[in-house]
């Protein structure tokens, strides 16, 4: 819940952030010249580095929370959200420096201003924090809600928002369809009239929000309620988990044409954040084809040596939204493999509707190898720059194990872009059932975070390196 004030406020903070980057990169330049006085770098040769800090030091800060309100977010976790930002800016400056080979930039610059950075914009956190609870226990921040309802629900709610009063919320009371129940309490809060008076208790009391916990079996006293709350210029919500789903990970409302319609999502798709996974994985996977090239050369000469066919393996997989795409690896298998599944198809020696066969006769030497080391997963980095998979998620699958799913949730991995790695991969890779396996993409789905990703991709290299799993 946002009051208007909040959202002024949180637009004077991004507008601040701005300013206060700025003032950082400009004192860190002054400080280098004041160690350094000998050494001649040109200020001009810096000052194009401020859009990109800019773009990256707002991007990640409001990916990580860092413009969250105050209410709810403690001094630490502003730290932590400004650590993760600022870390994750210098690395990507640091990195674009190092393969654009620019040599005219300081780097001591870039690390002054990191800890400028990080201390001013700390610093505006506390205080901002400070403020705000300060104006708390003045009352001037104070939310006053009503409660339509007084069942379960309202109960429920009541008992929420009653554990937020700290931080400025109160319940001035509840609203009743039943005339009877005027004068009880519901969590100490009174209920201090009916539905069909409400213009009247909304002119008489100072009210900032309205929220609606009501039965869907009386949804449709709401109409009046929302015109009450029309004419009055008062915010109105409702509880929206009216079809008691578990798991809902977002609840939000779109438009089409005039028509609102409520949007239920199970997986959670915050498409700032999908944009910077999307702008991760393909400046990633486009600044890592230098090292990747030449071992894409040698890999391709070692298979077309080892066996006769191609040298790519080309196989329609399902992907998000069980959109087929065309998933490319280094083929590890002799050209009639997919023809001869089908005789060794009881020899399976994983769970599920997975094939796995640790001595499988129909992959070659060199795929042997490949396929260990996971090098036959390399060209994957082209289905991520094509924008068919990203570099942390579930699997891809292809259409037989799809075909072959026993459970409804299993198709739960499609709300999400396929991955070259995952936590299954981290965590065991071909050793696991395919039911834990299942698990941990639902787990990856569930939290998944950028942090995540970071943290997925490097226990990866190790995970690879000595083929924990592989077959």
């Amino acid at each position: 819940m946002y009051d208007d004030k909040m959202v002024e406020m949180e637009r004077a903070v991004f507008l601040l952030d701005l300013l206060l980057t700025v003032l950082a990169f400009l004192g860190a330049f002054w400080l280098y010249m004041l160690i350094l006085p000998d050494v001649e770098v040109s200020f001009y040769s810096h000052v194009f580095l401020l859009p990109l800090i800019l773009f990256f030091i707002v991007g990640f800060f409001s990916y990580f929370g860092a413009y969250e309100p105050p209410r709810g977010k403690t001094t630490f976790g502003y730290s932590w959200a400004i650590f993760r930002g600022i870390t994750l800016t210098i690395g990507a400056i640091l990195a674009l420096i190092f393969f654009l080979k620019i040599e005219y930039v300081s780097r001591l610059v870039i690390l002054i201003f990191s800890g400028f950075e990080f201390l001013i914009i700390l610093s505006t956190r506390w205080w901002l924090r400070s403020y705000y609870i300060r104006n708390v226990k003045e009352g001037s921040k104070a939310l006053h809600v009503l409660v339509i309802g007084t069942g379960e629900r309202a109960a429920e709610l009541s008992v929420k928002l009653t554990r937020q009063a700290e931080w400025g919320m109160k319940i001035i009371g509840h609203l009743d369809p039943d005339g009877s129940r005027v004068g009880r309490q519901v969590n100490g809060a009174p209920v201090i009239g009916t539905i069909d008076n409400i213009s009247q208790i909304l002119k008489e009391h100072v009210v900032d929000e309205v929220i609606i916990a009501i039965p869907r079996s009386l949804l449709e006293d709401v109409e009046p309620i929302a015109l009450a709350c029309e004419e009055e210029g008062i915010k109105l919500q409702f509880m929206a988990d009216i079809f008691n789903l578990q798991h809902v990970a977002r609840i939000r409302l779109t438009q089409v044409g005039e028509i609102p319609l409520l949007t239920l999502e199970p997986v959670a798709q915050d498409e700032i954040k999908l944009l910077f996974k999307r702008c991760f994985d393909f400046f990633v996977t486009l600044l890592s084809m230098p090292i990747v090239l030449p071992i894409v050369g040698i890999i391709a000469i070692a298979v077309k040596w080892d066996s006769p066919g191609p040298i790519f393996f080309i196989q329609q997989r399902v992907g998000l939204k069980k959109r087929l795409f065309p998933m490319i690896k280094f083929r590890s298998m002799f050209i009639d493999a997919e023809e001869r599944l089908k005789e060794i198809e009881h020899l399976n020696e994983a769970e599920g509707p997975i094939f796995k066969m640790k001595n499988d006769p129909r992959v070659t030497r060199v795929g042997n190898f490949i396929r260990k080391t996971s090098l036959d997963e390399i060209p994957q980095l082209f289905n991520v720059l094509m924008g068919h998979m990203s570099l942390v998620g579930p699997r891809p699958m292809s259409i037989r194990d799809v075909d072959l799913f026993d459970k409804g949730v299993q198709r739960k991995r499609f709300s999400v872009k396929p991955g070259i790695t995952c936590i299954w991969q981290v965590s065991g890779r071909s050793n696991l059932p395919f039911e834990k396996w299942l698990e941990l993409d639902l787990e990856y789905i569930e939290n998944w975070n950028l942090w995540l990703d970071l943290k997925i991709l490097l226990k990866t290299v190790p995970a690879v390196l000595f083929s924990k799993g592989a077959v």
